[in-house]
């Protein structure tokens, strides 16, 4: 597996050093480079035994693994004052981090799994221990975070939804989901076997731990409620919630912040 890392110190002092790492690892599955955003905290550098809770942050669709940096900047105070590295992915523009059946070049699910979080905890003192390790991410990104930790328990049991697309069924023919998983009528089975909602009904609830939010104005609102509902009959442990708000930055802004502040309280219980 080919690996660069590109480093940007934003301090002239080391021991107030902040560090934004950008990862190029090479994809077996897919055969090709794909880039990290990596934030740590300040410290980092000058701390030879500390491991770090690790925070994996999805974007949404047309986004990329800049995307959160640029749009919240902010982030580099905040994996400070948590004391958290960030791993912001490159999920493609539309693959919904999951592995295409009809395809092969749109393996992200794979990739994130296999590759990139085992490179994670090699390149970095990350915890590797589930209750240090956490995964969230904004629409297509909340549907990534949520499927990734219901298929994969020995990499995430603490999991985030901002605004998710936890139900791809009902958009039949939305963010290039049909060239994924295949046209609807055609390929019913596969839509149903990649959506969290259906996804939840199946898996061992006692495993995991979640945070779920959506916008009373966003289109999603009616899956997540379907989720809300599915999570409670199945006797998840979750934390659910809806605020005014949209399918915009605006929101997922002051979202990201209440999911760190729950995944912060979650890693502190399991000291």
């Amino acid at each position: 597996m080919r690996l660069a890392i590109f480093t940007f110190a934003l301090s002239l002092s080391l021991s107030v050093q902040a560090r934004v790492d950008t990862l190029w690892i090479h994809s077996v599955y897919m055969d090709i480079d794909i880039g990290t955003t990596v934030i740590l905290p300040k410290g980092y550098d000058i701390e030879s035994v500390t491991e770090y809770p690790v925070v994996y942050i999805l974007h949404g669709a047309g986004g990329d693994y800049g995307n959160w940096l640029r749009r919240l900047p902010q982030l580099e105070d905040l994996s400070t004052d948590y004391g958290f590295i960030f791993v912001c992915p490159d999920g493609g523009q539309t693959s919904w981090y999951l592995d295409s059946p009809i395809d092969p070049q749109m393996q992200y699910e794979s990739y994130i799994i296999k590759e990139l979080t085992v490179q994670i905890d090699k390149e970095y003192r990350t915890s590797t221990d589930l209750v240090k390790r956490a995964i969230t991410g904004l629409s297509m990104g909340g549907h990534g975070a949520l499927y990734l930790a219901l298929k994969y328990p020995n990499k995430f049991r603490i999991a985030g939804s901002m605004s998710g697309g936890v139900d791809l069924r009902p958009f039949p023919k939305n963010w290039d989901l049909p060239l994924r998983l295949g046209e609807f009528n055609k390929f019913p089975q596969n839509w149903e076997d990649h959506s969290v909602v259906v996804i939840a009904e199946k898996v061992d609830p006692n495993l995991y731990t979640f945070i779920i939010d959506c916008g009373i104005k966003d289109f999603f609102l009616d899956v997540n409620r379907a989720l809300d509902s599915t999570l409670n009959k199945r006797g998840f442990e979750y934390n659910y919630s809806e605020r005014e708000g949209a399918h915009n930055w605006p929101y997922w802004r002051e979202s990201i912040r209440r999911h760190l502040e729950f995944f912060d309280k979650e890693f502190s219980n399991q000291n």
